[in-house]
């Protein structure tokens, strides 16, 4: 039992690591200044993309587990969306710093003004209570309204995929490999629940 324990804790920090990767080698681009010749849009481009990533692979998680019983995915999966906050956290950041000079009268002005920003800002939003609730003591609080708000992150990933297309407006070349990640990660839960509904009265007949 111990060594299944310690074998979950190693493989938990391995992926932990692998997540973690791409900041740290942004971090290290930075301070290397091998960025190129527009290092912020670099750091918001590559943090964004990164949530957006990480926010897929969580979603992708349960429908994995359905189709090829892969189990042992769903003990990353709170990670995965946990590190899908953490580098939309860091998108926001560094718009915020190097862009808006930490002022909250721009961002606000530009939140208003620039719908593409209204909408990254909209899933960071979502994502917000999602992290916060993520833990079992939450999920015990909150019972099956746990599950509801959870539902939440489809809103989220939709947002900011609309947000990526908005945002980059010429070679959507990118965009496509998300676009149809997350219409078929949204697609199969759309199936699954129909299939739920028409199977529920045929069993209570």
């Amino acid at each position: 039992m111990n060594r299944t324990v310690t074998r979950r804790h190693y493989k938990k920090a391995a992926v932990f690591g692998l997540l973690s990767l791409p900041a740290a080698l942004l971090l290290y681009a930075l301070l290397a200044q091998s960025l190129g010749t527009n290092p912020v849009e670099k750091l918001t481009h590559e943090t964004g993309k990164w949530a957006l990533i990480c926010l897929c692979l969580s979603l992708a998680a349960t429908p994995l587990r359905q189709l090829l019983r892969w189990v042992w995915l769903m003990q990353y999966r709170r990670m995965l969306g946990l590190f899908a906050f953490f580098y939309a956290c860091l998108h926001l950041a560094v718009y915020w710093v190097f862009d808006q000079s930490l002022s909250f009268i721009y961002l606000w002005d530009d939140i208003k003004d620039r719908p593409y920003i209204t909408m990254g800002f909209s899933a960071w939003l979502i994502l917000l209570p999602l992290a916060i609730t993520s833990t079992l003591a939450w999920r015990k609080r909150l019972g099956k309204n746990w599950l509801r708000l959870h539902r939440l992150s489809y809103a989220a990933v939709l947002i900011a995929l609309l947000h990526y297309i908005w945002l980059i407006r010429a070679d959507y070349s990118e965009v496509y490999p998300f676009a149809i990640a997350i219409a078929v990660l949204l697609g199969h839960r759309l199936v699954k629940q129909l299939q739920h509904r028409l199977y529920r009265p045929t069993q209570k007949a």
